[in-house]
């Protein structure tokens, strides 16, 4: 059967639209990756700040099971309860927490210097570390003498460049301190006022969706939305046994520290796997100073934590949450901690359950529809 021309050039024009629209969706892609790659931090600090919205909605909707009161109010009410409860740690515990702070700092700082010392006595190379004091050197003793120091007096020189070199760290370390009080201040406020009008930012969102697909896109959000709002509460309630659990053993073994140790173990908690790993060595760091029976009763103290975390409170608590495998999981986070550092390792679970969400999501719709195209 012949082909008229003007089929042809339909043909043509059809195969054109389509190279060009495909072009066209190429490059937007690319140009989202770029974008996502070089403006990675703030994307994930605007993620954090979502993660606390959720974290105080979901608090919230709890409240108002309780007490049948205005969204704002209650809000305003947990807001008040978590900030007396902070400013209480804060000054009931604050000295102490600063005092365990640094003298666990000393503590590990000891027990790797002493490690290396034991790695430097069996014939074992240490130079790439950089854990002892090598700028106390002086005369071949350890210690200068009186005509080697008279001798060797600095210079003009080299006292300003020591002392341009101590005003950058200097420099430095303020914007340091200052970056990351910002970086908290952006996520109170950014979870604040996504908490305080959900549904003005869940509507605005949806907005952008073309028509077709909004409802659609409406299932998906509010799944999302439900699954991070009992994750995270499961997530809290973990980090907070964690916590207690630890505290009170360490304190019971005789490490000191055991206040800070615990928190660092909670907080910890909260990346899952990684996590509980970093706090178990930073514990056993601590308690080396101890004793090889506190240190043994800290090592098992942190193996029935972690087996309490994963066997009972991740099935009891997370059941209803996430079924993520282990395996999966721990590769995905690795993946985004090396790509994108700390902050890919510490969101790497909240961000695989919303991709969970949404592959769920799709996966039973192909499922209904194969039966009814059956």
């Amino acid at each position: 059967m012949a082909v008229s021309n003007d089929e042809r050039l339909q043909a043509r024009i059809d195969l054109a639209w389509a190279i060009a629209i495909g072009g066209i969706g190429v490059v937007l892609f690319a140009a989202v990756l770029m974008f996502a790659w070089y403006f990675a931090a703030t994307l994930f600090l605007i993620f954090t700040g979502v993660l606390l919205a959720v974290a105080l909605n979901a608090m919230t909707n709890r409240l108002g099971r309780l007490i049948p009161l205005p969204h704002p109010l209650r809000l305003a009410m947990v807001c008040v309860v978590l900030a007396v409860l902070a400013s209480g740690v804060s000054y009931l515990g604050g000295a102490t927490i600063a005092q365990q702070a640094s003298a666990l700092s000393d503590t590990i700082k000891g027990q790797l210097v002493h490690f290396k010392s034991f790695l430097d006595k069996n014939g074992i190379d240490t130079s790439y570390f950089d854990l002892g004091n090598s700028g106390d050197k002086g005369g071949p003793s350890g210690t200068p003498t009186g005509a080697g120091a008279s001798s060797h007096l600095p210079s003009a020189g080299t006292i300003a460049s020591s002392g341009g070199a101590i005003v950058s760290q200097t420099f430095k370390l303020l914007l340091g301190t200052v970056g990351a009080v910002g970086n908290l201040f952006i996520v109170l406020f950014l979870g604040l006022a996504f908490a305080a009008q959900p549904s003005v930012y869940r509507n605005g969102l949806l907005f952008l969706v073309p028509a077709k697909q909004r409802a659609r896109t409406t299932v998906i959000v509010d799944r999302i939305g439900e699954t991070l709002e009992r994750w995270l509460i499961a997530q809290i309630a973990t980090m907070f046994a964690i916590f207690v659990v630890t505290w009170i053993g360490l304190a019971i073994i005789g490490i000191p520290g055991s206040f800070i140790l615990g928190v660092q173990a909670g907080l910890l908690g909260f990346i899952p796997t990684v996590g509980a790993l970093i706090a178990g060595l930073i514990v056993v760091l601590a308690s080396l100073s101890s004793g090889w029976i506190a240190t043994l009763s800290a090592f098992l103290l942190f193996l029935g934590v972690h087996a309490m975390e994963s066997y009972v409170l991740t099935p009891l608590l997370q059941r209803q949450a996430l079924d993520i495998p282990p395996a999966t999981l721990f590769a995905f986070q690795i993946l985004l901690g090396v790509v994108f550092g700390i902050w890919g390792l510490a969101l790497a679970l909240p961000m695989m359950a919303i991709a969970k969400v949404i592959i769920d999501y799709f996966k039973s719709n192909e499922t209904a529809a194969a039966p009814a195209a059956a």
